[in-house]
């Protein structure tokens, strides 16, 4: 017989509730770990100062929690699973292209991409009720 045990600050929640809750998040941080370490490079620090490697840490953060939104809300289902390569690669490559034109520096945008991929989540957001009360 193996016993373990699970410390937790949730009083609200009955011991067997807890004990699912728990389960079900097993691999769920390795598997983000795996995400933000070899596909957002936070496995790669820039510096040798704490401050500005927290920072960076801190903005891959908030770039896993952007595409996870972005892939909730805005992309089609197909990308509910996308990984951030798959994501690059798929829909950010696509949008346009950078020219140099007459001394000038434009980005032409084709619009047929962002309709396909963007064009219906974008409705769905302006769509959507913000409560700023």
């Amino acid at each position: 017989m193996r016993h373990y045990a699970v410390v937790s600050n949730i009083w609200e929640m009955e011991g067997q509730a807890l004990l699912e809750w728990q389960r079900g998040k097993a691999g769920l941080p390795k598997h983000i770990h795996h995400i933000l370490d070899n596909e957002l490079a936070a496995g790669v620090y820039p510096s040798a100062k704490h401050g500005a490697n927290a920072a960076w840490l801190r903005l891959e953060v908030l770039t896993h929690n952007l595409l996870q939104l972005l892939k909730a809300v805005a992309l089609p289902q197909e990308y509910a699973a996308a990984r951030p390569k798959r994501l690059r690669f798929a829909i950010f490559t696509q949008f346009g292209r950078v020219v140099c034109h007459a001394g000038q520096v434009l980005v032409r945008i084709a619009s047929q991409v962002w309709e396909a991929l963007i064009g219906a989540g974008h409705r769905k957001v302006e769509a959507m009720r913000w409560d700023t009360s």
